[in-house]
């Protein structure tokens, strides 16, 4: 699979998670291109963590109003009824459990729900912005990526990287797979059909715990 099939595989399969009515925050990259795969009858509120409740869709190219921008500084759109508020009321929503499910992309997760996705030592970075707050406050966590980095392992026994926050995934789905973090370990519950479970562990240093009712992704 090229880039771009791998980003629509794993979009397609964590927009069947949300449901309707969720109010959702999206972290920047792969996880925007979510809502373009949302199953029919399903409508989700997303919130942006700089202020906006009701986020719409990227604008036209040439129709962006610089006023209106996501955590990520990407252009945006504001549907019917949209709350705009400050960063401050944004992160009390955060902090006080309202936001039903955070989608995040991940430099490294480990067997224990471990998140490392804000930096890499030695790189320049705009900060952690609201990663920490999203992982503790959201009720479910999801991250959306790639399964490996140029051929090494993401998913790790533990993270090496500095942590954004401690045992706080829920679940992982990538090009291979889907997997839930449980207290056992990280459970594989759904396999791509395009790969098999020896290539799944191949790909992961965590020692994964196959279901017995393992599906395919889709």
């Amino acid at each position: 699979m090229d880039k771009n099939q791998v980003r629509e595989v794993i979009a397609r399969r964590a927009a069947k998670e949300l449901h309707d009515g969720d109010v959702v925050n999206l972290g920047i990259g792969l996880p925007t291109a979510i809502p373009n795969y949302l199953p029919e009858g399903v409508s989700v509120t997303l919130q942006s963590e700089n202020g906006l409740v009701g986020m719409g869709p990227a604008p036209e190219t040439g129709k962006e109003d610089k006023d209106y921008v996501n955590a990520g500084g990407g252009f945006i759109t504001a549907d019917l009824g949209a709350y705009a508020c400050s960063s401050a009321d944004s992160f009390g929503i955060i902090r006080g459990g309202h936001v039903d499910v955070t989608i995040l992309g991940a430099l490294q997760v480990d067997e224990k729900g471990d998140l490392a996705n804000w930096v890499i030592p030695g790189k320049k970075t705009p900060g952690m912005g609201g990663a920490m707050d999203l992982l503790v406050g959201a009720n479910k966590v999801i991250l959306t990526m790639e399964h490996t980095a140029k051929g090494a392992p993401k998913i790790l026994k533990k993270c090496t990287l500095p942590l954004t926050a401690a045992g706080q995934v829920n679940k992982i789905i990538t090009e291979m797979g889907v997997m839930d973090i449980t207290h056992e370990g990280i459970v594989l519950t759904e396999i791509n059909p395009e790969f098999t479970v020896e290539q799944v562990q191949a790909a992961t240093e965590a020692t994964l715990i196959v279901s017995k009712d393992l599906k395919p992704m889709c």
